[in-house]
């Protein structure tokens, strides 16, 4: 199949062990991607990464980018771009820029289709769900340990633990084998994993958020949002819309 699709103009640039390849219809999207990160390339000798979707950007997240920023001589936080529920990526990345102000050891990156994307992952030709899962994970690492993490010469990636997702918390793991213990001919990116922030002994998540969101708790989301997030939430109402179509159609 590998060989029907090259014939066709497709070229390979990840695979998920012998179960999926995936192809695009160029040669030099990827590199012209990758050239454009190194722009940014840090020295260091511990250069750390995130990739987050904050959305929005809790008091969780941004203990992680703290912490992590801290251990750090650069860190790279990747704001998942993907436009899905909730909030926008303009919104989601401001609040971001807004919340990490004060860190001057960072760069924010836009993501892009290489880091957890469905444009790079179309599930429509696989009906099993485990594997869906499976495949997902193993090319977004992949082409994170091959490409990504060489170009910004990453040596860490931070993430937060998930004590209620089960699909996260998979992914998490998936993370420390494909990125730390699988050998491969990329260097090794050693996964560190950061207790969740908690609020009264409740982990600190965006679900939780936007719920309290549509319900309107304010008070209640200072203890789980940085003022900068609720002062930005206050002065761009658009975020309405989502909450207002979610109550609508509950």
């Amino acid at each position: 199949n590998i060989k029907l699709f090259r014939n066709s103009g497709f070229y390979p640039i990840a695979y998920a062990d012998d179960k999926l390849v995936l192809m695009e219809n160029s040669q030099t999207n990827l590199s012209n991607f990758i050239n454009e990160l190194k722009k940014d390339k840090k020295t260091g000798k511990k250069i750390g990464s995130i990739v987050m979707n904050a959305n929005p950007f809790t008091l969780g997240h941004q203990y992680l980018v703290e912490v992590a920023a801290a251990q750090c001589d650069w860190l790279h936080v990747f704001i998942v771009s993907e436009e899905g529920c909730g909030f926008s990526y303009t919104d989601r990345f401001n609040m971001i820029v807004m919340g990490t102000e004060n860190i001057t050891n960072i760069t924010l990156h836009k993501s892009s289709n290489y880091i957890i994307s469905k444009a790079t992952f179309p599930t429509y030709f696989i009906k099993d769900k485990c594997l869906i899962d499976y495949c997902h994970t193993a090319i977004d690492l992949n082409l994170f340990r091959h490409h990504i993490a060489p170009a910004l010469g990453i040596t860490h990636r931070f993430v937060g633990s998930e004590p209620e997702c089960m699909v996260t918390n998979y992914y998490n793991q998936q993370m420390k084998y494909r990125l730390t213990v699988e050998e491969l001919t990329s260097p090794v990116v050693n996964v560190v994993e950061v207790a969740r922030k908690c609020t009264s002994g409740q982990p600190i998540s965006a679900s939780t958020v936007r719920g309290l969101l549509k319900k309107g708790e304010w008070e209640l989301l200072s203890y789980f949002l940085p003022i900068t997030s609720i002062d930005y939430l206050h002065q761009h109402p658009t975020w309405f819309a989502w909450r207002n179509e979610e109550i609508a159609a509950a």
